[in-house]
């Protein structure tokens, strides 16, 4: 299909990375973006760049959205100069931006009243893996527009999974980040109280890494620098996957929990840590800096108790 022109709205960390993806690969991308330096990082990558939103969706067959919030998705299809009024009848949205679950299920009505198709399409894997075209992506929609989608999507992703209906990609979106959420804290906990005790980094990690601790926030995106040269933590914790996003996105787990009544005692709890780290220094460093806060918490803490 690379012969299919795509309108690529929001390019950013990651959605820059994946337009440039989808050039290398064939496809025929227009672009926009607010930012002047994300609109001509994408020029250099092979992008052309259109002078509005609605410009680029209506030459396009596809339209991906990468934004930062459901308000935004929402506001950049509505209107006279939105993105559906401006795209041909039986367009291809794929909205890959990380919004709530109501958020993604409104999106997909507003599509299918105007003749539209689409699927919601989140993505898991950070920049490292935008740039990589290594992603994960979960989607949800009908089945036969996941099959319209599935070609472009494994362009820059590797695991593309159908999760279900309307909305189920943001549904798998938000409970995968609650438990990366819970498990950095869990990590950095353990490597504090590690040090605490007299243990080294390393030490921990060799034993962690290989047996019932194991886990992704400890072996790809570990909170200490030298046990993992790729992770943030080697390069004075710059994201990666920034703290205010994993605040924003934990926000949506809370407001999930909140409207199902489910019991999520530890997921609750990481969204409050998050957005007190995101209210500070926090929102611009990768969320595996958490550890220097809980670092810091605990040497009050000790001094508090007469322990330092």
């Amino acid at each position: 299909m690379p012969n299919t022109t795509i309108a690529f709205i929001g390019l950013g960390h990651m959605g820059g990375p994946m337009a440039a993806n989808l050039v290398r690969a064939g496809y025929s991308l227009l672009g926009f973006d607010l930012v002047p330096a994300a609109a001509r990082q994408a020029g250099a990558n092979g992008v052309t760049m259109a002078a509005s939103a609605a410009e680029a969706a209506a030459a396009a067959d596809v339209v991906i959205t990468m934004l930062p919030a459901g308000e935004h998705v929402l506001a950049a299809y509505l209107g006279d100069d939105g993105l559906i009024a401006a795209a041909k009848p039986g367009t291809l949205f794929i909205e890959s931006s990380t919004i709530a679950v109501d958020d993604a299920r409104a999106a997909h009505e507003l599509l299918r009243a105007a003749g539209h198709r689409g699927v919601d399409a989140p993505v898991s894997g950070g920049v490292v893996g935008a740039e990589a075209g290594t992603l994960t992506i979960m989607v949800g929609g009908e089945a036969d527009d996941f099959v319209a989608a599935e070609a472009i999507l494994h362009v820059v992703g590797t695991r593309v999974v159908h999760c279900g209906g309307p909305g189920a990609g943001q549904a798998a979106k938000v409970c995968n980040n609650m438990i990366l959420g819970v498990s950095m804290i869990a990590v950095s906990e353990a490597f504090v109280l590690g040090e605490a005790l007299g243990l080294t980094n390393q030490a921990l990690f060799d034993v962690a890494a290989h047996a019932s601790g194991q886990c992704w926030a400890l072996t790809t995106n570990c909170p200490v620098p030298g046990p993992v040269p790729a992770s943030p933590a080697n390069r004075a914790y710059q994201p990666g996957f920034a703290g205010a996003l994993m605040a924003k996105d934990l926000g949506l787990a809370a407001r999930a929990v909140e409207s199902t009544g489910v019991v999520a005692e530890l997921g609750s709890r990481a969204e409050e840590i998050y957005r007190r780290f995101a209210d500070g220094p926090g929102a611009a460093q990768d969320f595996s800096a958490i550890i220097e806060e809980i670092r810091a918490r605990s040497a009050v803490n000790s001094e508090s108790k007469g322990l330092a």
